[in-house]
């Protein structure tokens, strides 16, 4: 069932990734049809001068927040889930973390291909801290419960 739940998220993350011009807010632009930007290429967004370095160009309203809130519960989310998935061992912390960062990586160079959506590094950051606090409150949760 963990692999089950962990294939799930992957292609939802991916799905709503792929998902031009998509509104948290309005959830009849979770399923827009998407369409690629066939003249970019990764060495185009990966470039030191590209946007995908930039800050946010949005304004802080309601759909930015419900925006990140939803980077960091699916990332979070997913970094318990690669926890789940890797072997018992003293580094499953860390091979869960390093997944996650990657997905996040390559999720938002997928996004920078979609036309309607951009990929950001500071995207890749936000997923991958909220990954690493899930990781370390479940760490803690658990040597707590092994304490008491």
């Amino acid at each position: 069932m963990k692999r089950i739940l962990l294939v799930f998220l992957l292609l939802s993350i991916a799905h709503f990734s792929h998902t031009p011009h998509l509104k948290v807010t309005d959830p009849s632009s979770w399923f827009n049809e998407s369409n690629w930007d066939h003249d970019a290429s990764v060495a185009e967004i990966l470039a030191p001068d590209s946007e995908f370095y930039d800050a946010y160009e949005y304004k802080i309203d309601e759909e930015f927040v419900l925006r990140k809130l939803a980077h960091i519960t699916f990332f979070g989310l997913l970094a318990l889930l690669f926890l789940a998935n890797v072997k018992q061992n003293r580094l499953r912390y860390v091979k869960a973390f390093v997944y996650t960062a990657l997905f996040a990586l390559s999720d938002e160079l997928h996004q920078a291909f979609v036309i309607g959506r951009d990929g950001r590094m500071w995207d890749v950051l936000l997923d991958s801290v909220s990954g690493l606090v899930f990781l370390v409150g479940y760490f803690m949760m658990t040597r707590w419960r092994k304490r008491y």
